[in-house]
């Protein structure tokens, strides 16, 4: 049977700031349907296992569309996938044909070094698999490393959350870096849609989405891939 792995963070705080964040819940909730629509089980796993948190912003009744009510009323997602995530050490790779990047502002502080991540993600692209991200969540990808040592992004079509957004977001001087600059400098051929609408970009067996509305699209990708 045909698994995804989903990653989520655990960072429930900006790195620089006193401002509550986490996953952005349209993310996962949107991807996560895409999956269960074409009977494929999910895990969740994040950086130390256990809780996830809820970026509040993602929660606002202008936010939220009937797909992110289903999952945040859901109690499987609640309290198993988000209240008691596996870590890396419980994940074998073998069991997954898809890893997908969940974004969120928490993502900046956990995804971008992780080597556990990294190494999980390599290996289910080396076993023939899909790494999928979206928007902040494309930012795991700079972890990532070929068998010859070079950054797996370096000469990749590829899209995430974009400086634009961050500007109208206000908050370019109070996150840790800005994705699309990190991107850029690791190599990256970095496509850009229009802001805060869906755009998914995929190389092959590398697919990603620029921000939130793009979830959905970047699932249907995933399940076209698959197909191939």
């Amino acid at each position: 049977m045909t698994k995804a792995l989903i990653v989520v963070t655990n960072n429930a705080k900006f790195d620089k700031l006193y401002k509550a964040t986490g996953i952005w819940l349209r993310e996962t909730a949107h991807f996560n349907k895409v999956m269960q629509e074409n009977g494929i089980d999910v895990d969740y796993m994040s950086p130390k296992g256990g809780y996830v948190p809820i970026d509040p912003l993602s929660l606002a009744p202008d936010m939220m569309d009937q797909i992110d009510w289903q999952y945040y009323l859901d109690d499987e997602f609640r309290n198993t996938h988000l209240a008691k995530s596996l870590k890396p050490a419980d994940i074998q790779p073998a069991d997954y044909q898809v890893i997908y990047f969940v974004g969120g502002h928490g993502a900046m502080t956990d995804f971008p070094e992780n080597k556990e991540l990294a190494s999980i993600a390599s290996a289910i692209y080396n076993n023939a698999g899909i790494i999928a991200a979206n928007c902040i969540g494309v930012s795991a990808l700079l972890a990532i490393r070929t068998t010859d040592g070079k950054r797996f992004v370096n000469g990749r079509k590829l899209t995430s959350f974009t400086n634009d957004e961050e500007a109208l977001n206000g908050l370019t001087n109070d996150v840790k870096f800005l994705p699309e600059d990190e991107l850029k400098k690791s190599g990256a051929t970095f496509e850009k849609g229009e802001a805060f609408k869906s755009h998914v970009v995929v190389d092959n067996r590398l697919i990603t989405g620029q921000n939130a509305d793009s979830a959905t699209d970047v699932g249907e990708a995933v399940i076209k891939a698959l197909l191939k």
